[in-house]
């Protein structure tokens, strides 16, 4: 299992380079705290083990109504690969399950 995510800056159309990105289990913990890559991602998370899970980026630098971004998502199959993308704008948020 492997997990990733790629943060895009959708009013730039630009990968947002340098923001904070924090993995969390369900109860809270810190996994890790990254920063994305010149080109926005973060590669190296690490794999989680079956059960929820929280991405929280610092959106502050990108957004002035959303200081932070929270997306909770289920690790069902510990085998595969999950990537979780953020699409972000001033004023509005997207995500999916990428590949």
């Amino acid at each position: 299992m492997s997990l990733s995510t790629h943060v895009l800056n959708a009013a730039t159309g630009r990968p947002a380079a340098g923001m904070a990105v924090r993995l969390e289990n369900a109860a809270g913990e810190i996994l890790a705290e990254h920063h994305t890559d010149d080109d926005g991602r973060v590669k190296d998370l690490p794999a989680p083990s079956a059960g929820a899970h929280r991405l929280i980026f610092d959106t502050s630098g990108v957004s002035p109504f959303y200081p932070t971004v929270t997306i909770d998502f289920l690790v069902t199959d510990p085998d595969e690969h999950y990537h979780v993308p953020l699409l972000l704008s001033p004023y509005s948020f997207s995500t999916y399950r990428g590949s």
